[in-house]
């Protein structure tokens, strides 16, 4: 089990990314967040198996308005009870 904070660069405001994100967290059965920061970039915190978070972030990039310029990634320890995906 992996817990990750990813921010993510480029065209990730108002092109669906939290929407995507939460969904293919769901269908991977990843837990965590993702918000919108004021800078123009989104935080994620995920949590789960190393190639599901990897599935997660690439269906993320395949969304029509989706561009990602950069990450930056920072490992965590994982959140025993934490049951969901939220998207804020």
């Amino acid at each position: 089990m992996k817990r990750k904070h990813i921010i993510f660069y480029g065209s990730v405001q108002g092109v669906g990314f939290r929407y995507r994100a939460r969904q293919a967290a769901d269908m991977m059965g990843c837990t965590g967040w993702v918000r919108n920061e004021w800078d123009g970039s989104v935080s994620m915190e995920i949590q789960g198996k190393e190639s599901d978070i990897d599935q997660v972030i690439l269906a993320i990039e395949r969304g029509h308005y989706v561009h990602i310029e950069n990450m930056d990634v920072k490992e965590l320890e994982p959140v025993a009870d934490e049951r969901r995906f939220r998207a804020y």
